[in-house]
């Protein structure tokens, strides 16, 4: 019986294991809060083989996301605005590094440098059903205030492509959920969170492997 050497199943495997690497696409994640979008989004791809995220970029110092990624064991870094907006640093790592680009409670407006480099590759969440709710500081809990000052009968996420303007890159996906006079905006929030961390990284997933 004809037996394979030990190295050459080592030799084999670390081959394997290598291409397997390559072939799976590569997220880098901006985050400015807490990192639970964050968070989820690493634990789920990190159970598959379509993509793997290799790192988190913040430009909150205080940002609970860098205690959540070091407790994950995923690199993280902070830059700030010049970096980010007026010279490539941020850009030149992105196009080394990154295949898909993942917004997840990132509060700043992404330039239109970055966005022309990744074209349909930006991928944000939005905690409303727009085109309502959205827009420069409408965010968090400011959306959800909204929603419930003007007495809306449902709400929900959208998921959609990124561009130079804040929420008006093109819909990927949107869900909803029912609102009752009882709810409160701190309620309504908890609803949209659920929708989050039931729909983003799924549908990152399949916007990945419609791409490929």
């Amino acid at each position: 019986m004809l037996q394979t050497p030990p190295l050459l199943i080592i030799i084999l495997f670390f081959v394997v294991t290598k291409q397997l690497n390559f072939n799976m696409k590569r997220i880098v994640i901006f985050a400015s809060g807490s990192g639970s979008n964050a968070e989820n989004i690493i634990k789920h791809f990190n159970s598959t083989k379509t993509a793997i995220v290799t790192h988190v970029l913040s430009n909150n110092q205080h940002a609970k996301v860098f205690d959540r990624c070091e407790r994950l064991n995923i690199d993280a870094s902070l830059f700030d605005r010049e970096s980010f907006s007026k010279d490539d640093t941020v850009l030149n790592f992105l196009l080394a590094e990154a295949d898909i680009i993942v917004l997840a409670g990132f509060l700043w407006r992404i330039p239109s440098k970055i966005v022309d480099a990744f074209p349909n590759k930006i991928i944000n969440i939005h905690p409303a059903l727009l085109p309502k709710y959205g827009g420069k500081g409408m965010y968090g809990m400011n959306v959800h205030n909204a929603v419930k000052e003007n007495s809306e009968t449902e709400t929900g996420i959208t998921i959609h492509y990124v561009n130079e303007n804040y929420d008006e890159g093109a819909i990927i996906f949107q869900a909803k959920t029912s609102i009752s006079s009882d709810d409160t905006p701190e309620t309504i929030a908890q609803k949209v969170h659920e929708l989050e961390y039931k729909h983003f990284p799924k549908v990152i997933e399949e916007v990945i492997l419609q791409n490929e």
